[in-house]
């Protein structure tokens, strides 16, 4: 139960911040992704659905790809 609230919750708070007209706000969307990917994980493999626990790991490399835009330094 709390890994479908925290689920519904870090997932919809990052298309939420990813839609936002601000970069301020919307680099909050990638930590809301990155927060939500671990009950994505629990949840898919819990329900063998293995097509979308694959798919999880492009969601995470593209969170953490944008974690590395909008919150590291620029190299």
């Amino acid at each position: 139960m709390i890994e479908q609230f925290s689920l519904g919750l870090f997932s919809l708070a990052a298309v939420f911040f990813a839609n936002c007209r601000t970069d301020h706000w919307r680099r909050w969307a990638c930590i809301c992704g990155i927060c939500a990917q671990p009950f994505w994980f629990y949840a898919t493999w819990h329900a063998q659905q293995w097509g979308i626990f694959g798919l999880s790991f492009v969601y995470a490399a593209l969170w953490l790809r944008g974690f590395r835009i909008y919150w590291m330094p620029a190299a």
